[in-house]
């Protein structure tokens, strides 16, 4: 179809994608970030393949580059990392009222979610209908994870020396149990000295064919200078500091003058504020140091309960560490003390997730001026990139694990209908672009009809 004198315009989407993006209004970002916290399933990595999706290919909020340089700062802060992405882009976006806004509504589905679930779960034990829904969810969520390892993967393992680092990483963590902390700082060195020694394979991972295209094209875009308000100043950060500090602390305060500092709500208080500076490496590496000290030592529950609040955190929206909440609620529901069951069990669960993720905050506010400063910095770039190159071996780690646990549940039976479903969504999303929301809501049902119905 050679026509010199009228040449055919290019197919649609490639000038499209090229087009600058439009900057979105306050209301706009809250109502996105209302809905990421409804449909973030699938713990840390399948919430951050889910942001990916949502803000750098589809509505180009956030060019892939300093979404990545955003995530590795995440990467090596306490804490959970998804939510500290979600703060950090709301605040690069709208300031420190956008940061509120983007982690707090990540979380708050979520809270309210979970505090239902545990409360049915306290007082009448497993609920049918929402372990079906939950079956067909997990391998939706599979699904979702493996995709996120293949559209990472092809914007950060760029040359086989990333490919290399990743397929450390994945071995270090998945046949030696590397801590992940272990593994961010070693891939953080060997960027910093490869970056020396070998600048051409440490460059930035926002490279490759179109991502200078799609970079130009989004709001914050690899070239963009930092937003006045992300410029770092001391005062600020003093302010922040206290402010946060002041939030953080008042509520276990209050509760020691009003009950005492041997009432368990005082000591679940102390305990998350503590796991709270502790906990690197996301909720996966918090989880054996809280139940061995929850079940152990303080026995606020039994080893049982833990995995079964582990279980109703991983296949509900938000982050895999409100556990925690699950924690907070059922310790003070089998310890009340002179309170009823009830009030002590829902202010257990505000007190496990005001500790945990008001110091979420903290982090970002104080942390992220400095970081945005330093994007481009060779040094730190080198090392991002390196760190960047490791995610994606623990990515694929997560998905394996996750995939052993959902189409082989009892260790050597295949569950059929959870491979169909993962199979059928994972295509459905890398080939045919499929939304998540009507995937994940489609898996929900599925599960349903298949365990109550079929």
């Amino acid at each position: 179809m050679q026509e010199p004198l009228n040449p055919a315009p290019p197919a649609l989407p490639a000038p499209l994608a090229n087009l600058p993006a439009r900057p979105p209004t306050f209301r706009e970002a809250l109502r996105f970030w209302l809905k990421l916290g409804f449909i973030s399933f699938g713990g840390p990595t399948g919430q951050i393949a889910i942001m990916h999706t949502e803000l750098v290919e589809k509505r180009r909020w956030i060019s892939n580059s300093r979404f990545l340089h955003a995530l590795n700062y995440c990467m090596l802060l306490p804490g959970p990392e998804a939510t500290q992405l979600a703060t950090y882009i709301g605040w690069l976006l709208h300031k420190t009222w956008g940061g509120i806004v983007a982690g707090g509504f990540f979380v708050l589905p979520s809270m309210f979610i979970l505090w239902f679930l545990s409360y049915f779960y306290a007082a009448f034990g497993t609920v049918p209908w929402v372990a079906a829904i939950f079956f067909g969810l997990k391998p939706a969520v599979l699904a979702i994870v493996a995709a996120a390892v293949i559209r990472i993967g092809r914007k950060a393992l760029k040359n086989y020396v990333m490919w290399t680092l990743a397929a450390v990483a994945f071995a270090a963590i998945y046949f030696f149990k590397a801590p992940f902390p272990l593994i961010v700082f070693s891939a953080a060195l060997v960027g910093l000295f490869g970056g020396k020694v070998w600048p051409a394979k440490f460059s930035s991972p926002a490279g490759g064919h179109g991502s200078q295209a799609d970079s130009d094209s989004s709001i914050l875009s690899d070239t963009a200078e930092p937003p006045e308000h992300a410029r770092p100043s001391i005062g600020r950060a003093l302010r922040v500091t206290l402010v946060c500090c002041l939030l953080w602390f008042s509520p276990l305060v209050a509760i020691a003058a009003w009950l005492g500092t041997n009432h368990t709500l005082y000591r679940e208080g102390l305990f998350f504020s503590k796991a709270a500076l502790v906990t690197f490496g996301g909720a996966y590496a918090v989880l054996p140091y809280v139940s061995q000290q929850a079940v152990e030592h303080y026995q606020w529950l039994s080893a049982g309960q833990m995995l079964d609040g582990l279980g109703l955190a991983e296949t509900t929206p938000g982050p895999l560490i409100m556990v925690l909440q699950f924690v907070g609620f059922l310790g003070a529901w089998n310890h009340p003390g002179a309170l009823s069951v009830l009030l002590a069990a829902t202010l257990g669960a505000f007190i496990a997730t005001w500790t945990t993720f008001v110091p979420c905050f903290l982090w970002i506010f104080v942390g992220a001026p400095h970081i945005e400063q330093l994007r481009g910095h060779k040094a730190l770039t080198s090392a991002l990139s390196a760190v960047t190159a490791a995610v994606v071996g623990v990515i694929l780690n997560l998905a394996v694990w996750f995939g052993l646990h959902v189409l082989f549940p009892g260790g050597t039976r295949v569950e059929w209908f959870a491979l169909a479903v993962s199979l059928v969504a994972f295509l459905g999303m890398v080939r045919w672009k499929w939304d998540i929301i009507p995937v994940v809501l489609a898996a929900g049902l599925l599960g349903l009809i298949y365990r109550l119905v079929l």
